[in-house]
């Protein structure tokens, strides 16, 4: 009951936030029609969603309007670190540019981007974003958790003894992944693909995590991460790969020949499409997600503004019970995700080394064991 109820506060607190930080979210850029009749802000949903999903250049939490139609921003600025060929290195932080309205050093910020205020400028960016940001503080967090777990089992503790604290927590979820995922696709090779599975799954679990607390980055929702991954895997596969595997894709047993021709190009093309779905799939999940959660928070204000103030709060109950529901499968896909990506991975690997001896079931348990 009592994890139940956390869930529950820690869910509410998330709808709620979303609705303040929604506040400055209102209104376009100036010169556009962002105001009504009576000189109210409209509710601009690109601006809202692509905000919320999309990198950027600083945590931002939310913003205090004032009573002059000031604001004043909540957020933690990242160093922005460029070099250009015609200006060479340029280091300063984000907060300098105030949100877009200030130039810094012969550069701008475009739509999240930084441009060179000079078009014939070239510019490298190797800017600390939040999503490197981000990555950068789950590696570091996932190396931590490892090395403190291995250090208490190479002391004895969890050998000659039970496990203790976050051991006992995860020595089930590693135990879970080599006998569901490692094993049954891997068979006796499972040992030796079983850290860099543990890897992937871990690295994603955390930082997926990571994405449901209120302000920080949906790295997993972001494309650029799940293209590396899927690129890793599937060197991964090709690096495992034996001549049976390059076989049944070039040359199909038991296949007619005329049935070859045109089989091999499917089986070529389903060689890159695998890890592209492993790539589709993990993005598609995490944003959709996000987006669900926003969209759901920003019906209290476009009631509100289409149809009164008394509409917005009258829609507000059944908006954040509708976000808290989310919410709660939220929780779920955020495991659900690193393991099917983790097992998926698997599955290509072990395509990719099927035919390579004789080795029953038992021998596979018992090497991974």
């Amino acid at each position: 009951m009592l994890q139940k109820g956390l869930k529950s506060l820690l869910a509410l607190a998330f709808s709620l936030f979303l609705t303040v930080s929604f506040q400055p979210a209102f209104a376009g850029e100036p010169g556009q029609e962002a105001h009504g009749a009576k000189g109210e802000e409209k509710l601009n949903m690109k601006e809202v969603i692509f905000g919320h999903i999309m990198d950027a250049h600083e945590f931002h939490f939310f913003s205090i309007k004032h009573t002059d139609g000031t604001e004043t921003a909540v957020s933690i600025p990242l160093p922005v670190i460029l070099y250009s060929p015609q200006k060479g290195f340029s280091f300063f932080m984000a907060s300098k540019f105030e949100e877009g309205k200030e130039e810094v050093d012969g550069y701008k910020l475009e739509n999240g981007k930084i441009v060179p205020v000079d078009a014939s400028v070239k510019v490298y960016d190797f800017s600390l974003t939040r999503n490197v940001v981000q990555m950068i503080l789950a590696l570091a967090l996932l190396v931590w958790i490892m090395t403190s777990i291995a250090k208490k089992y190479k002391s004895g503790q969890g050998v000659t003894s039970a496990p203790k604290g976050m051991q006992s927590l995860l020595e089930p979820v590693i135990a879970f992944v080599r006998d569901e995922v490692a094993v049954p696709n891997l068979g006796y090779k499972s040992g030796k693909y079983l850290p860099y599975l543990l890897t992937i799954f871990f690295f994603i679990l955390i930082n997926n995590i990571f994405g449901l607390i209120p302000g920080t980055a949906n790295v997993t929702g972001n494309i650029a991460f799940t293209v590396v991954l899927g690129v890793i895997s599937f060197i991964v596969t090709l690096a495992s790969s034996n001549k049976h595997y390059w076989a049944h894709i070039f040359n199909p047993p038991g296949v007619p020949l005329g049935v070859k021709f045109i089989l091999v190009p499917v089986e070529f093309l389903s060689m890159f499409l695998k890890p592209f779905s492993l790539i589709i799939r993990l993005f598609a999940n995490m944003v959709a997600g996000h987006i669900i959660i926003i969209c759901l928070i920003s019906l209290i204000f476009i009631f509100g503004e289409k149809m009164g103030a008394g509409a917005g709060w009258g829609a507000s109950p059944l908006s954040i019970a509708f976000t808290i529901f989310i919410y709660f499968i939220e929780v779920l896909v955020v495991f659900l995700q690193a393991f099917i990506f983790t097992t998926l991975t698997a599955v290509l690997i072990g395509g990719a080394i099927e035919g390579e001896g004789d080795h029953s079931h038992d021998d596979a348990h018992a090497a991974a064991h």
